[in-house]
């Protein structure tokens, strides 16, 4: 029979539990006595387990390391969803990716060699890319990969917001110079000059400001003016990497010579390269200040370009470097003008 609602008043003001069960009164005291709460069994710190928006890559190297055979799966609020095991993973798919603006794995986050890719949206030289199954592969000989972009978001009727027309306007000045890189074509001023419509800004004026903004180097490190536009190259058996520098102030570019000169031989050890470039260019006079380490750097550049490389020897905190320099007028793309040179007398090397 139910408890009376007197008894069951006295039992909750006593803090007591009233059990029903169709258990005698002996069978229902034994069973008791084996009720132990769970979290005298729970391990409460020290729990390895992951979150469902984590990646199947960053996981799994934390499982192999682990003696654990299973691992709970928590939500944002830490409440349980479920378990995953290393049997899980066998048939884990890699992440889905789009690469846009290269298509060499040299130039690719670090992992690309496990991941999905699904298109590649370009307009650099063909590298050694290989992919699993056929992709939607798109390259164009234009001046910006975001010209490809504004030219996908027209085929398809997409309208372009006001950020993003700036976000696309501005990548093609910045890759153009402005239209005046060789790389540019009239494609790609068409649609810089259509998308500074949508952003609604007054395009020469906008560039000017932004190549200004751009070159304010002081309150950078050598690593980050370094690393701001980098990157690595294969030709032959050689592996070389570029960074470039652009900025409307000459003085500047010569004040950062010998400090990037210390610090592409660092990149140059680090990177695990044979050589090291770095392009100091002068928007407003259309010339390069190139500069190179590395063995046989010097002979490459003088090669390629048909001069001679000034050689230099530089000390920076008790670090000798030696370095070549040459100033080699009407440079200003590495893509068209810098890396096709190289990388044919280096395939030579």
């Amino acid at each position: 029979a139910n408890a009376s609602p007197t008894i069951r008043n006295l039992a909750e003001h006593n803090g007591m539990i009233i059990m029903v069960t169709s258990y005698d009164a002996y069978t229902a005291a034994r069973l008791i006595n084996q009720s132990i709460p769970i979290d005298f069994f729970m391990t409460k710190e020290g729990i390895i387990a992951f979150q469902e928006e984590d990646y199947i890559d960053d996981i799994r190297e934390v499982m192999a390391s682990k003696r654990h055979r299973d691992f709970p799966i928590l939500s944002k609020e830490g409440k349980y969803l479920g378990m995953i095991s290393r049997r899980n993973l066998l048939g884990a798919r890699g992440k889905q990716v789009i690469m846009v603006d290269h298509n060499e794995l040299g130039q690719a986050l670090p992992g690309m060699e496990g991941a999905e890719i699904l298109e590649i949206i370009d307009h650099h030289r063909l590298g050694t890319i290989q992919t699993l199954s056929p992709v939607y592969f798109r390259n164009q000989p234009l001046g910006c990969c975001s010209t490809i972009i504004y030219k996908i978001y027209q085929e398809n009727n997409i309208p372009i917001d006001k950020t993003t027309a700036g976000l696309l306007m501005s990548a093609i000045i910045s890759d153009t110079l402005l239209f005046r890189s060789p790389t540019c074509t009239p494609v790609d001023e068409e649609a810089a000059r259509e998308l500074a419509k949508i952003a609604g800004v007054e395009i020469e004026k906008y560039a000017m400001e932004m190549f200004s903004a751009a070159s304010n180097l002081k309150q950078k490190t050598d690593k980050e003016i370094f690393y701001q536009d980098f990157k690595i190259f294969t030709a032959g058996k050689l592996r070389f990497g570029v960074s470039q520098i652009t900025s409307l102030n000459e003085e500047e570019l010569q004040g950062l010579s010998n400090r990037l000169l210390h610090y592409a031989k660092v990149a140059l050890e680090k990177e695990k390269l044979n050589m090291t470039f770095v392009m100091l260019t002068n928007i407003l006079s259309q010339d390069t200040l190139l500069l190179a380490v590395g063995s046989r750097a010097g002979e490459l550049m003088n090669l390629a370009f048909s001069l001679e490389t000034e050689k230099k020897n530089y000390e920076l905190d008790g670090v000798s470097v030696e370095g070549y320099v040459a100033r080699i007028p009407k440079l200003v793309s590495r893509k068209k003008q810098l890396i096709p040179p190289l990388s044919l007398y280096a395939e030579q090397m």
